[in-house]
């Protein structure tokens, strides 16, 4: 038998092929970042991260936490992340409740529920999300009048083109108890939950587990707001000048990146939803409506149970959709991080560890939200042997 030589050795060959071509992207940004570093310094542009500690000077409109103009750098960015933080996270749990409702309609028997469905879904889907942006944030500050004419739907609640304006409770103790208790309740609902479901696969008796947990969220907090005295005190919004001061203000740039984002996400969710409860098999619902069950309940504890194996892999992509598309609150105004990164590469000219930190935290948060939801999915996935 002839000897094959080294070089038409088929895995030898692949080895050679990956290394070469391992060398050549290692070669490529080694050139990238030499001639990076090149340019930078013939034009005498300070390089590294040491601006992140020097006085920011801006300011900024909304903020989850204390900043002034007299922060640093890092702080502002780190207020830019919370931003887009708030606004990702509130926009996945939405656009997560529109999506699967709109997904479920789309398969009603009503028909003009169904039409209605299928009317969102097919509109909103088919339109640019920047445009939505634009689109929301002018109705909300066209539409709505002055602070002084503002609407007053409820005592103490404003709408005015600067925004919404509702009343916040003064936090004590009392209110840090409660948030505790929330904590604690929602802790203890876990704990039932699984134990309950333990029961019922070893017994075959269902727990109260809904009205339970419920009683464990709700309750403790009340328990904790009685004990404190029951503070009713609360800052209420007033019009002093040309706009509202006090209480909790919701901002039209906040409000149109808020909406734009649910909306335009929950289309695709709503597909997804559809896909996978058509995924399920017919059968299955017939053996629950057989069984007594109204489709209500077929839908919840038969269905979509087993429909969130095909659902969890493809959401997970929507939900990174919408943490990415949230850095477009730049074009509206919203100040979520690249809009202060933006502000602070224009003042500092460190355009490239700007962009660096940009692409460093938006990575870091889509492999959090990555590696959450396949968790998710390796946890409601078959089991052999099951």
């Amino acid at each position: 038998m002839p000897t094959v030589r080294w070089y038409n050795n088929r895995r030898v060959r692949g080895v050679l092929y990956q290394i070469i071509v391992l060398g050549g992207v290692v070669a490529l940004a080694a050139y990238l970042v030499d001639n990076t570093l090149h340019n930078l310094e013939r034009r005498s542009i300070a390089t590294g991260f040491d601006f992140l500690g020097r006085e920011a000077g801006f300011g900024i409109s909304e903020t989850l936490i204390d900043y002034s103009p007299a922060d640093t750098y890092f702080h502002a960015l780190l207020v830019g992340l919370f931003n887009t933080l708030k606004v990702s996270i509130i926009g996945i749990v939405l656009a997560t409740v529109l999506g699967t409702i709109a997904g479920i309609a789309r398969l009603s028997r009503n028909w003009l529920v169904a039409q209605f469905a299928t009317f969102y879904v097919e509109t909103l889907r088919n339109i640019p999300v920047l445009l939505q942006l634009f689109f929301w944030y002018a109705l909300i500050t066209e539409a709505l009048p002055v602070p002084r004419e503002a609407l007053n739907p409820l005592p103490g609640v404003f709408l005015s083109a600067r925004g919404m304006r509702f009343p916040e409770p003064v936090w004590g103790a009392t209110h840090v108890a409660m948030l505790v208790a929330l904590i604690v309740g929602i802790v203890a609902a876990v704990i039932l939950a699984r134990w309950a479901r333990r029961r019922q696969e070893r017994t075959g008796q269902i727990f109260p587990t809904g009205a339970s947990a419920t009683a464990l969220i709700l309750g403790l907090p009340a328990i904790a707001y009685i004990a404190g005295g029951a503070p009713t005190a609360l800052d209420m919004p007033e019009l002093r000048g040309f706009n509202f001061t006090g209480g909790v203000v919701v901002t039209p740039e906040f409000a149109a990146l808020l909406i734009g984002l649910v909306l335009y996400t929950g289309t695709f969710i709503a597909e997804i939803v559809r896909g996978g409860i058509l995924a399920v098999s017919h059968g299955q619902t017939e053996a629950g409506l057989a069984l007594g069950l109204s489709r209500g309940l077929v839908t919840r504890l038969i269905v979509l149970p087993q429909a969130l194996r095909v659902i969890i892999p493809p959401l997970t992509s929507q939900y990174l959709n919408l943490t990415k598309n949230s850095s477009l609150a730049v074009a509206i105004g919203f100040p979520d991080l690249v809009s202060v990164a933006n502000t602070a590469i224009n003042q500092t000219g460190q355009a490239v560890e700007g962009v660096a930190i940009i692409m460093a935290v938006y990575l870091t948060i889509s492999l959090s939200i990555s590696a959450f939801m396949n968790w998710y999915n390796q946890r409601i996935a078959l089991k052999g042997g099951r």
